[in-house]
């Protein structure tokens, strides 16, 4: 039986006991099968565009530290935490890496790219990876041959070039204006973190999937207006 207290009249659980719940759904994989099986659902349903994908890093506080927790460049120094996201030519978020926020976003795109794998040996066979002029390097061109990934990658020293990357901002921001818990960073462990960003993704992904289906799809519940 659940310990609950008591605040403004009503019961309500523990701190404790929510966080001792969550790590138990942790161990048990929930929050990366749940985020499986909504891309998985909308893969089926719409389709996830996965010949064009983008890569990109942001940057948000880490006031309580923790181990992903580092120097920001962009906030003077203080403690910082860094999502190397992924997501496909709509923006659908694909997979994230955390890290340190003194890490440069470079060495992280392996390990983001990585993520694919999730999806097996139902990829195509032609990929373009579409990134900012951070990653624009030999190092860079080298991994994306290696994987047998094509590239569009911004020039270093000339002005803003957006392109097809303007979808992964706008999945950054979907993630800093639409979660507390990402927007900053509070939690000190990363197996925390990574299952609060999966259970983000999950929710974005479930939220584009309704509005894109309302234009093709009917079922009993469908809202009377556009999502």
């Amino acid at each position: 039986m659940v310990p609950y207290s008591w605040q403004r009249g009503g019961p309500i659980p523990l701190a404790s006991d929510i966080r001792r719940r969550r790590d138990e759904w942790i161990n048990a994989g929930i929050f990366t099968t749940l985020e499986q099986l909504c891309l998985e659902a909308y893969d089926r349903i719409t389709g996830l565009e996965l010949e064009n994908l983008t890569v990109d890093g942001c940057i948000v506080k880490a006031p309580c530290g923790g181990e992903l927790a580092g120097k920001s460049p962009v906030d003077r120094g203080k403690l910082g935490t860094k999502r190397s996201v992924l997501t496909d030519g709509k923006g659908i978020p694909l997979g994230c890496v955390a890290a340190p926020a003194n890490r440069h976003d470079s060495p992280l795109l392996r390990p983001t790219l990585e993520k694919l794998s999730r999806f097996g040996f139902h990829l195509p066979a032609r990929i373009t990876v579409h990134l900012d002029a951070g990653y624009d390097s030999s190092k860079t061109r080298t991994l994306l041959t290696e994987l047998g990934c094509e590239w569009v990658i911004s020039t270093k020293g000339e002005p803003l070039q957006a392109g097809a990357r303007w979808v992964v901002e706008r999945t950054n921001a979907w993630h800093t204006r639409g979660f507390k818990k990402l927007l900053v960073c509070t939690e000190r462990r990363a197996r925390v973190i990574d299952a609060m960003i999966s259970l983000a993704n999950s929710i974005i992904v479930l939220r584009r999937l309704i509005r894109e289906a309302w234009h093709t799809h009917r079922w009993d519940t469908r809202p009377k207006r556009k999502p």
